[in-house]
């Protein structure tokens, strides 16, 4: 029998229903756990005096059009509305900030310091870990030139991955005019500086023959190809790398400044009382944004191969092409998706699967007036609770419900319970139950739920 379309409007739906292709649906429990990380981080962020703010999903195409160079521009969701008006979906939160800068200038107090956590968009070709909607966790500073800016972010980021018991983490700093140095030590046209960043930005996904290869499709000469590889192997702590940067770009005004930079920083990241091994220099790290002038930073986790994490930099020229007046910037951004992939996957902040903790089990339908009473006095001290709704009431389908939802308490009342003024309270966990008085309800809840709140947090001390 041939099926009938079903109709909405003038569309036909021939197919079921399904999410769009790069995007998600997100499970209870991984938006509990979602939440929790981004809680995690906007207490770090506070901690740091940051404030939250929010910018429009979608802005005027020409804000984010040039900003992200021609890689970027590729990934730009664009298109017309309904007003004729051309706009774009946001790419990520810094030009969002950067046109938000110019348009409130008048009322912010400069520095200015702002996180924000919410999603950005890009018509990238979907894979593992790669997706068309995704968050960003962002901190910034506006309005100073002081290297205490760009190491207090990279502090923040360093305690926000610690408070979320990530390992390993180890943040690589490079700074761009050190990249654009080390092409110009190496003898390379400048005409071809932007494509040599962007080849050593993919060393870690196609390592130094891939990077070899990429120059010299772009017209770098092969001695000058060599160079550069062999400059970009400079890697480690600080005290040794600077002063042999200091050696290798002598001579070069914008490197000894760019090297001086760099010293400065790591000289406030030692004051922040950032641990020895925590930050290093990276000379192979350039960050794929053109819009960044100075210091760039990731966030690299390789034991276990989580690998980049976020990344960081300075953007003294971004806020000038909207307001026409320059006011210099830095800031840092983890990804959330990221971030929760490796919580979940190592089970460093355990999450419970649903937000109730309690379900109030009535055993007879003519106990729901009693239900609803212990359900709104245990939410009034605080707890999370529901009083099943659905049409038939019994106590193995209530206790069923509880299980699949993951609940850990129920409060039980039958007869016996409400004709003594008494309430039964079951450890769904461990099935172990007591009978208790209605006046000790609360006490006699918060007891299992303690239990169990700190089996949480001894797992994830494990």
């Amino acid at each position: 029998m041939r099926k009938r379309s079903v109709t909405m409007g003038d569309a036909a739906v021939r197919r079921p229903p399904q999410v769009l292709r790069g995007m998600r649906d997100f499970t209870p429990r991984q938006m509990l756990l979602r939440q929790r990380v981004m809680e995690v981080l906007r207490q770090v962020f506070e901690r740091y005096g940051y404030d939250p703010i929010d910018t429009p999903l979608l802005e005027y195409y020409e804000v984010l059009s040039g900003k992200y160079g021609e890689e970027g521009e590729k990934l730009l969701y664009r298109f017309v509305d309904q007003g004729g008006r051309e706009v774009g979906l946001r790419y990520d939160l810094t030009v969002p900030l950067a046109r938000y800068v110019a348009v409130h200038r008048a009322e912010l107090t400069f520095p200015f310091k702002r996180y924000h956590i919410g999603p950005v968009f890009r018509a990238e070709r979907p894979q593992r870990g790669r997706f068309r909607q995704f968050w960003q966790c962002d901190v910034d500073v506006v309005g100073t030139r002081s290297m205490m800016a760009d190491a207090e972010v990279l502090s923040v980021w360093i305690d926000a991955l610690g408070a979320l018991r990530i390992p390993n983490a180890v943040i690589h700093v490079n700074h761009r005019q050190l990249l654009e140095a080390l092409v110009r030590a190496a003898g390379v046209a400048p005409s071809l500086a932007l494509g040599v960043f962007r080849a050593i930005d993919k060393l870690a996904k196609i390592g130094l023959d891939g990077v070899r290869e990429e120059l010299l499709r772009i017209g770098v000469e092969a001695p000058a190809a060599e160079r550069v590889l062999a400059a970009i192997a400079l890697r480690g702590e600080p005290e040794s790398i600077i002063p042999q940067l200091r050696v290798m770009f002598a001579g070069d005004e914008a490197a000894e400044r760019a090297v001086s930079e760099l010293a400065e920083l790591f000289r406030y990241l030692e004051w922040f009382g950032v641990r020895p091994g925590s930050a290093i220099v990276d000379l192979s790290l350039a960050r794929g944004l053109d819009y960044y002038t100075g210091p760039v930073a990731e966030a690299i986790v390789s034991e276990p191969a989580i690998g980049s994490l976020g990344g960081a930099g300075r953007y003294d020229h971004l806020i000038g092409l909207f307001l026409g007046e320059e006011i210099p910037a830095t800031g840092a951004s983890l990804g959330l998706e990221r971030l929760v992939e490796v919580v979940d996957e190592y089970g460093l902040l355990p999450t419970p699967a649903s937000v109730t903790e309690v379900l109030v089990v009535s055993v007879e339908a003519d106990h729901r007036a009693q239900a609803l009473r212990i359900a709104r006095e245990l939410r009034q001290a605080g707890l999370d609770t529901e009083v099943y709704l659905g049409e038939r009431i019994d106590l193995r389908r209530q206790l069923q419900y509880a299980d699949r939802k993951g609940v850990p308490v129920a409060v039980i009342i039958g007869p016996d319970e409400i004709a003594n003024d008494m309430v039964t309270v079951r450890d769904l966990r461990t099935g172990e139950q007591v009978r208790v008085p209605r006046a000790e309800l609360v006490a006699a809840v918060r007891k299992p739920l303690g239990a169990a709140r700190q089996g949480e947090r001894g797992s994830a001390d494990e």
